[in-house]
Formats: structure tokens, C-alpha cells, sequence
């Protein structure tokens, strides 16, 4: 692996499933194996890559459920945020209408300066490949 990752113990499915179960949301099947594998990835300056299960749940209920964003964003239900890049951004899958982030492996990033939400990846690989080598720049 890369020399300026670090690789956290693996979690259960147990706790894979309480996630999904307080997002109401799926998550992507290769998301769900890097997490049985490693539960988060940590980057360069101790930023998460890849979030463990438990903060995915607990950001995304703060991201959706705080009344000083709701003023400020659009509204980030249709996003399942994984990871940060250390700047204020965040990585993140899109959850479909029918409340699944596993039928698209796209990894989007949005944007707190702008609030836009753009494109980065079509893999889970591929962006930390990216990020890691510096394709996906801060």
C-alpha cells in the first residue's frame, strides 16, 4: 500500500448495517468491503480518506440534520459522504431515489466554499489512486 496511508482494524457487518440502518442507505458493495477490510483509510495530515462506519453515519446524520446548514446548502440527503480531503471537502457516492448509493460507484466531491458538487471518480479505487497521487488536488 502507500507509504502515506494508514490502514485502520476491519469492522463488522454488524456495524456496517447499523450505519445503513440510521442513514436509511445502502452502501456500495466496494465500500462495504473496504470497510470489512479496513474500517477507514487515513491520508496524508491525518484526514480520512475513507470515514470508518460509524462516522459515515454520524456525519451524514450532522450534514442532513443541522438547521445552520439547511440555511446555507442545498440539501446533502441525496449524498452518502465517505471521506474528507483535509480542506473542508468532502467525498461522497450518490444515493439514488430509492435510497441506494450501490447501483453508481461515481464518487463526487462537493465543494463547502461553492456548495457544488462535482464529479471525481467512477471507482472507490480510482479516487484514492487520485487523491493519493495527486490527480485530485486540494
Amino acid at each position: 500500500m502507500h507509504n502515506e496511508v494508514e490502514l485502520c482494524d476491519p469492522t463488522s457487518e454488524r456495524t456496517i448495517a447499523a450505519a445503513e440502518g440510521a442513514l436509511h442507505v445502502k452502501f456500495a458493495d466496494v465500500l462495504r468491503s473496504l470497510l470489512l477490510a479496513t474500517n477507514g483509510v487515513k491520508g496524508r495530515y491525518g484526514y480520512w480518506l475513507v470515514w470508518p462506519a460509524e462516522k459515515i453515519a454520524s456525519e451524514n446524520q450532522k450534514y442532513r440534520s443541522s438547521p445552520d446548514l439547511k440555511g446555507l446548502y442545498m440539501p446533502f440527503d441525496h449524498l452518502l459522504f465517505i471521506g474528507e480531503f483535509g480542506n473542508g471537502d468532502l467525498f461522497a457516492y450518490p444515493i439514488m431515489g430509492d435510497g441506494n448509493a450501490r447501483y453508481k460507484n461515481d464518487i463526487f466531491r462537493w465543494d463547502h466554499e461553492s456548495d457544488s458538487r462535482a464529479w471525481v471518480a467512477n471507482t472507490l479505487e480510482r479516487y484514492l489512486r487520485e487523491v493519493l497521487d495527486g490527480s485530485i488536488k486540494g
